[in-house]
């Protein structure tokens, strides 16, 4: 997999920044990593080119949106995965070379290199992600070039003998008592070059293309989850493997549901009279409608419970909850029988000399109005 950081993370920004965000990010790090303001680091060089290399492409919005498609391997197709230093080569390759003439086990020919692993960036509705489905996506590949057929060559050429290496594909070098073989710079290892070069592929014997797959989301996913497929990644070079492809799961938001792990909330509207008096309504579940019964004087914000009817976790377990929230909606455009109606009503909750009887009719108020005098009287120091 690729070394690179995350260009987002580069930055310090969110992936929904704006271009000013990023300019700002940029500055920032900039000014904080100069070479110049910085002679005795040595890291401080590496991490501005790093943060020049991020603003660079996020800010340009084709390879943005590239880059938030298909990851680093969107904007650098051709990137190849293996350790870093060293061309790509980790300890044990660099001491095959050094030490493969003393031992006899040096090795000739191009070396193979993995393919990057990439990563896709899929949206999908809450249903699907409860349900699972199946989706088609076009991931950016690698194939044979139609015109030479992979050789490279312009067609009705070919291939030479490499002058430099002879057609072995590695050097030797003396260094002091060893002799280092590595592979030839000039043919890259492969013993061969190439005089006249495909018009098509410009010598790579491979041009950029597109292939589809099908992508099998497992019931239960969420935002964050990433899904495996081996061997589905950028090509390898040389004969090396593909890397993988990494499904990074995004669900899109929901006009009803929110989703909070395997729980579903549901903010759902009543109106007073049945708050206040109780009654059944019918709710939106994922699998259907279901009746809720509303006991009489609930109040705004209370929550039901229904069991077993939120999301069953991908990795296993039982079901969550689906919570209804409810809201008491307050009447809009009324008539003036229905306000006279309304203010009769009112009436009906003071008692014989005007003294309102909020203590039973309106609970929460008469408390609330008693923390408001507490925190009043603390601020005067009574």
């Amino acid at each position: 997999m690729s070394t690179k950081r995350c260009y987002y993370e580069v930055l310090e920004v969110e992936r929904t920044a704006s271009g000013d965000e990023l300019k700002k990010a940029y500055r920032r790090l900039a000014m904080r990593y100069h070479p110049d303001r910085n002679p005795d680091d040595p890291s401080a060089e590496e991490k501005f080119k790093e943060a020049k290399e991020a603003f660079e492409t996020l800010s340009d919005a084709q390879k943005r949106a590239a880059y938030d498609q298909f990851g680093h391997a969107g904007v650098n197709p051709n990137m190849s995965g293996g350790g870093a230093g060293f061309g790509g080569a980790g300890f044990a390759d660099i001491f095959g070379e050094v030490f493969g003439d003393i031992f006899g086990g040096g090795r000739g020919g191009a070396r193979a290199y993995r393919g990057a692993d990439m990563q896709y960036h899929l949206k999908i509705t809450l249903e699907e992600a409860v349900r699972g489905t199946t989706v088609e996506i076009k991931i950016p590949t690698t194939e044979e070039c139609g015109v030479c057929h992979g050789s490279g060559a312009k067609p009705g050429t070919g291939k030479k003998t490499c002058g430099t290496c002879k057609g072995a594909g590695v050097v030797r070098v003396q260094q002091g008592f060893f002799s280092i073989q590595q592979p030839c710079p000039t043919c890259g290892g492969s013993g061969e070059i190439i005089e006249d070069p495909c018009t098509a592929c410009h010598g790579a014997g491979r041009v950029e293309t597109q292939k589809t797959l099908s992508i099998k989301i497992p019931p239960g996913v969420d935002t964050g989850d990433r899904l495996r497929h081996s061997g589905e990644g950028a090509p390898g070079e040389k004969g090396g493997p593909a890397g993988d492809l990494y499904v990074l799961i995004e669900v899109k938001p929901h006009p009803i549901f929110q989703r909070n792990d395997a729980d579903l909330l549901c903010d759902l509207p009543i109106s007073f009279v049945t708050a206040a008096l109780g009654g059944e309504i019918e709710v939106p579940t994922l699998d259907g409608r279901l009746s809720l019964k509303i006991p009489s004087e609930t109040q705004t914000g209370k929550v039901f419970r229904l069991r077993g009817k939120g999301v069953a976790p991908v990795r296993g377990g039982a079901p969550g909850d689906l919570m209804v929230r409810v809201h008491i909606e307050t009447p809009v455009n009324l008539t003036t029988e229905q306000r006279e109606l309304l203010h009769a009503f009112e009436r009906s909750l003071l008692g014989e000399q005007g003294a309102e009887i909020a203590e039973r009719h309106r609970p929460k108020e008469r408390g609330w109005l008693d923390t408001v005098k507490r925190f009043w009287d603390d601020l005067r120091g009574e």
